[in-house]
């Protein structure tokens, strides 16, 4: 998509501070962290929201699981415990219609979220 944010990150158009990357997924920290662990994981293909990866069934939606989890044993937050939150639509504070997987860490993460 031509104006999507997050596929210009991945097309390396926009910078971004990239932590992981694997064939089908790029993971880069979250320019407004809400935890001292924050990255973002995005499929490098273009899917709006988690309804349309769930939708793909490729396995990309597994992908995107595998990296966030190796991002929180990468960032150290995996033995504590760590969040995977995908936003999916305006109500639930999706901004960036490109599907994300928040992966948040490195504090107490109180239940039930915002």
């Amino acid at each position: 998509m031509n104006d999507c944010l997050f596929c210009k990150i991945v097309a390396k158009e926009i910078p971004a501070e990239i932590v992981y990357e694997t064939g089908r997924t790029l993971a880069f920290r979250d320019i407004n962290p809400q935890a001292p662990t924050h990255v973002l994981v995005v499929p490098k293909q273009h899917h709006a929201d988690a309804a349309a990866l769930a939708s793909a069934d490729d396995g990309l939606a597994d992908d995107v699981l595998k990296t966030a989890h190796a991002i929180a044993v990468q960032e150290g937050v995996a033995p504590a415990g760590y969040r995977v939150v995908f936003n999916t639509g305006p109500a639930a504070g999706q901004t960036v219609f490109h599907v994300h997987a928040h992966v948040l860490g490195g504090r107490d993460l109180n239940w039930p979220p915002g």
